[in-house]
């Protein structure tokens, strides 16, 4: 009896914590969560149905103003067509076909399809330039279902609070690799300390290979005594 007991009290603790731990898989989230910074990206916004009564039907994914991209590629989808909305760009941008660009995408909305409860779909776009002067972007998404209720995923995330209810999908960008796989510095100390280094390195080797050759020659030397010294015990006793 004692263990059916444990036995349901550990099973009804491990309902609370999945279904405590639910909400935090059913956010719209964008992959990769990080990204280079100044280089081209393709984001999958990932979205889940959080109903058990309804169908999602319209996605509205919007893209940051703040720090516009001058290439927006949409991947088609089956069963589901978009619209890109452009905006004007407050300054003209030069693309990098030397293009100059004086509107950008600053919506892309995804309809005709439909996503059923328990299930979840991705949306797929590629953009850049991402920009270098910050340390993430932030994609707002409004998801609409077909009885008519709007989920908006638009919330900031502030680190060290909790996390919001309904969080807009970020994107982490890190400092971007140089060609030999590291991150680019331009710390002309760093390179002064490789080459005391391997100065180091070397002058130690040359000096090993000094030490072993005045050991050979000691070693010689003494083997050489040794010799004379037998000889010359050798000779005095055939003397006498």
């Amino acid at each position: 009896m004692r263990t059916r007991k444990i036995i349901g009290a550990a099973a009804f603790v491990g309902a609370a914590i999945v279904a405590l731990a639910a909400p935090a898989f059913a956010h719209v989230t964008v992959n990769p969560s990080t990204a280079a910074k100044g280089g081209f990206q393709t984001l999958t916004f990932q979205v889940p149905n959080e109903m058990d009564n309804a169908n999602t039907t319209e996605i509205d994914v919007q893209l940051p103003p703040d720090h516009p991209f001058s290439s927006v590629s949409v991947q088609p989808k089956a069963g589901w067509t978009y619209e890109a909305t452009k905006s004007p760009l407050p300054t003209p941008v030069t693309n990098d076909d030397g293009e100059q660009v004086t509107d950008f995408v600053s919506e892309i909305k995804w309809t005709g399809g439909q996503i059923k409860p328990g299930e979840f779909d991705t949306f797929v776009v590629s953009v850049g330039t991402l920009p270098d002067n910050v340390d993430s972007l932030s994609f707002p998404t409004v998801q609409t279902y077909d009885n008519g209720q709007v989920v908006s995923w638009i919330d900031p995330t502030v680190a060290g609070q909790p996390e919001p209810e309904h969080p807009a999908p970020v994107l982490h960008l890190t400092a971007a690799e140089s060609e030999n796989g590291g991150s680019a510095s331009s710390d002309p100390s760093s390179a002064s300390s490789n080459s005391a280094v391997t100065a180091t390195v070397v002058k130690k080797e040359s000096n090993n290979g000094l030490a072993i050759a005045a050991l050979i020659v000691g070693a010689i030397g003494l083997i050489i005594g040794i010799v004379a010294l037998v000889r010359g015990r050798g000779d005095r006793a055939a003397q006498t």
